[in-house]
């Protein structure tokens, strides 16, 4: 079991309170470990994104932070409880596997996942209007699941996930199978969830969109979790890249150079030096150079996760979905 986790300011060291806590999660199905020790912190009000390719775990694990199934080991807490049950009504959950009644009207569909949530109908089929109407589906209020395309028949799940206007909304795979216009719309919405005080989870295998959204982020590989915190610490984990263009090309400016220099075509790259780019720069300048161009250059989420889960696990992440891993 891993250690206890040590907050970071990111969860919840600065005074934010915690949505989801999870400690040494455990979780075994006929003799396998589908999730072996996993520790999450998020915080309230956070985009929060839990990274890895299928079968890491991810599914597994939201499924015990929201109860539907109890850990073999460790603790779970959601706004402080341990039984994710008792404040079901608080919660919107979109599940990988879509499911709708094909013959139901959109507003219906809407208002009878509210009702489970505790919504009476009738407040939630005014409640499912307002929300088709805010998100452009207002004319399909009266079509069918089975009328309506693949991307406005998610929507309308998405939208009964959020008819009881829960404090936290967990999204298992909701970027899956839309085409490009939709995914910009989800994102939209995850951003409006947020800004409206709610705490959102999804988990994905598609680095881009978590890079786009995410506070902070889980990374999953074969159930375990190597890294979890706010995105900018895990891309500086790589230090960042210089990419330097001179006039001159030798001269004694080169002994400036860290001994990671390497040459290709125009360029000079090489990682940022830990005393910063300026005593570089005095160097190169001092030692005419004849600097044409230099650029200071972050690692990426993508490199951050090869960093640190490994080039088995990052293949395994793009080989999921090449078409949308290009989004």
């Amino acid at each position: 079991m891993n250690a206890p986790l040590s907050l970071s300011p990111l969860t919840g060291n600065a005074g934010r309170p915690l949505a989801i806590e999870a400690i040494g999660l455990v979780k075994r199905f006929e003799g396998t470990t589908a999730v072996d020790g996993v520790d999450l912190a998020v915080p309230e009000g956070a985009i929060y994104g839990v990274l890895g390719p299928n079968g890491a775990g991810k599914t597994t694990t939201l499924r015990i932070l929201l109860g539907i199934i109890d850990p073999d080991e460790g603790v779970r807490r959601v706004f402080g409880h341990e039984r994710p049950h008792d404040i079901a009504r608080l919660i919107g959950y979109l599940p990988e596997e879509r499911g709708l009644y094909p013959s139901m009207k959109a507003v219906e569909a809407i208002a009878f996942l509210g009702a489970l949530r505790g919504v009476p109908l009738a407040e939630g089929r005014k409640r499912g209007l307002e929300l088709l109407e805010e998100h452009g589906l207002g004319h399909a209020a009266d079509r069918t699941i089975r009328q309506l395309s693949k991307g406005m028949a998610q929507t309308v799940q998405l939208l009964g996930t959020l008819i009881h206007r829960p404090r936290l909304v967990v999204l298992d795979e909701p970027f899956s199978g839309l085409d490009a216009l939709n995914q910009g719309k989800l994102e939209a919405m995850i951003r409006r969830m947020a800004a409206d005080g709610a705490t959102v989870i999804f988990s994905t295998h598609v680095i881009a969109h978590a890079e786009r959204l995410c506070e902070g982020v889980a990374i999953i590989a074969g159930g375990k979790v190597p890294y979890a915190g706010s995105v900018d610490a895990a891309r500086d984990r790589i230090p960042a890249q210089v990419r330097l263009e001179t006039a001159a090309p030798d001269g004694p400016w080169r002994a400036a150079l860290p001994a990671d220099a390497r040459h290709e075509g125009r360029y000079w790259l090489f990682s940022l030096p830990e005393s910063g780019i300026e005593p570089l720069l005095r160097a190169l300048i001092e030692g005419n150079a004849g600097i044409l161009s230099l650029s200071i250059e972050r690692a990426g989420l993508h490199d951050a996760f090869v960093h640190i889960a490994g080039e088995a696990a990052a293949r395994a992440l793009e080989e999921a979905s090449p078409a949308e891993q290009a989004r």
